[in-house]
């Protein structure tokens, strides 16, 4: 079994000859939907998105003091059928289901077919006569019928909820969702992530299986998985399930694991009786005794000199970018970022560049060139999420500082799972800087749920500094998404400015 220690919640994957491909959840972040591929289920790298812009909206684009934090695309399903693929998703704030298509996966050319409304946490079944349908839904479990080409509801064609109430892991807690849907030997299979309370159950995420012998049901359901590896009683669910060319099945799951986010569990099992069976009665080994796989061998986190003229793909936006205020051309080998607009903090800061974070420990550095920042400007690198926190520079009329700033601490989060933009944030320390440029740092350490973070600067690269303070991070809903590396710079007086990065490094 494998694990991969960062960010990749929701995945989906297929087999196609001896190729695996994957996509995730992204949420706020574009380019979206990323799709990922593998030979041997191990090593995997970012070869496409599925799409650049999903909306315009102020939403997506971070403006008028809207924002898609905790939004965007969830839960993506990924399929193959009559030579073609396909993805599907929901968008919250857009208030729509997508339905894209290619014919090739890895060129980033999809056509977009939409569907009116919410499909929650949806799964496309192609079946063997042909006839299309989607399950989707949160404790009541619906499957509906699309036409055959897969681009709209089917008039008049199946709508019937097949599960009034899948809870079959215990009492009350979180409803079922998170569906995914496959035949095989003449039986339908529904998967799904559960999470009931204690002390009915084990308090924490299982996965649950229904089958039956008709895609309209009645389907009979069991538990599948309920186990944490020993790690913090974080249960291993949501996932599909997939085989070899040499015949053996695996399912993709994910596990919580604090503020680096969802990571994926890749994890074996037989059939027996018709129903999957993982591992030794639902049982996997601890977590101490599970190498995470490297992650930046490949392109899922990787260094960036910005010879580039194009973004590499282990790059996302914080929501939509603004095109005109940055380049990778005008100074070859620098990473241009320009003040456009006028900002609180980062939290509403356009063109702000991201990737993830991984554990156990990382580090990210970046070299800043401060020499067109104007008065009252920041810049930096950042630890990104709701309660973020950054080393980088601020520019003053009496002076420029190098500062570590954060996110006022919030001990909770608000009820409705609301976020605000522009929230106080406090500076830690502030010392002066006399050099136009300044190398950053931040190390992360998510050992057994530390999820702290360190900042320090540079004035040569070599000699290293901290300052301010040690971060305390938490994964909070209101972001839903695992910390992320970030480059930033926006303005909070006039525009115009802006700041360049040589390079990253992790």
């Amino acid at each position: 079994m494998h694990i991969w220690w960062t960010d990749i919640p929701d995945p989906d994957v297929i087999r196609v000859d001896d190729t695996y491909y994957m996509t995730s959840t992204t949420m706020h972040f574009t380019p979206g939907c990323p799709i990922m591929r593998s030979k041997d289920l191990v090593n995997w790298e970012i070869v496409s998105y599925v799409y650049d812009i999903l909306e315009t909206s102020d939403e997506m684009a971070l403006k008028n003091g809207r924002h898609d934090y905790g939004r965007g695309s969830w839960a993506s399903c990924l399929r193959y059928a009559n030579h073609t693929f396909y993805v599907a998703f929901t968008a919250y704030n857009a208030n729509k289901t997508y339905i894209f298509q290619t014919k090739d996966i890895e060129s980033n050319k999809w056509d977009r077919y939409t569907l009116e409304g919410i499909y929650h946490d949806m799964s496309l079944l192609f079946d063997e006569d042909g006839k299309v349908y989607m399950v989707f839904g949160s404790g009541t479990i619906r499957v509906i019928e699309l036409t055959s080409d897969a681009k709209a509801v089917k008039p008049k064609g199946m709508d019937k909820v097949v599960i009034p109430k899948a809870d079959v892991g215990g009492k009350g807690g979180l409803p079922a969702e998170g569906s995914h849907i496959y035949k095989w030997n003449g039986m339908y299979y529904i998967f799904l992530i559960a999470w009931p309370p204690a002390p009915f159950y084990s308090g924490r995420r299982i996965q649950i299986c229904y089958r039956s012998d008709r895609i309209d049901g009645e389907y009979d359901g069991k538990v599948l998985l309920d186990h944490d590896m020993g790690f913090h009683n974080k249960g291993v669910a949501q996932g599909g399930i997939f085989n070899t060319g040499t015949g053996e099945w695996y399912s993709l799951m994910f596990q919580d694991h604090g503020s680096v986010g969802r990571i994926p569990v890749l994890v074996p099992f037989i059939w027996e009786e018709g129903w999957p069976v993982f591992e030794t009665c639902g049982k996997l080994p601890n977590i101490n005794h599970v190498n995470p796989e490297r992650l930046t061998s490949l392109n899922i986190v990787k260094s960036d000199d910005f010879n580039q003229l194009s973004l590499s793909l282990q790059w996302q936006w914080n929501h939509n970018p603004d095109d005109r205020y940055w380049s990778l051309s005008e100074r070859p080998g620098w990473l241009k970022l320009t003040n456009g607009t006028l900002c609180r903090n980062i939290s509403d800061a356009p063109n702000t560049l991201t990737q993830r974070t991984f554990g156990p420990v990382c580090s990210g550095r970046a070299l800043l060139d401060i020499s067109n920042m104007k008065n009252g400007d920041f810049a930096g690198l950042c630890a990104f999420q709701d309660q973020y926190g950054y080393v980088g520079v601020k520019m003053e009329v009496d002076g420029v500082k190098v500062i570590m700033a954060m996110a006022k601490p919030e001990p909770f989060e608000p009820d409705n799972m609301e976020y605000k933009t522009g929230k106080p944030e406090v500076i830690a320390e502030s010392i002066p800087l006399n050099q136009k440029v300044i190398y950053l740092r931040i190390d992360f350490d998510f050992r057994d749920m530390a999820d702290t973070a360190d900042f320090y600067y540079s004035l040569d690269g070599s000699r290293w500094s901290g300052i301010g303070r040690q971060l305390n991070m938490s994964y909070r809903l209101t972001h839903f998404v695992g910390y992320r590396f970030a480059l930033f710079s926006y303005a909070t007086k006039e525009t115009g400015g802006s700041a360049w990065f040589d390079y990253f490094k992790v």
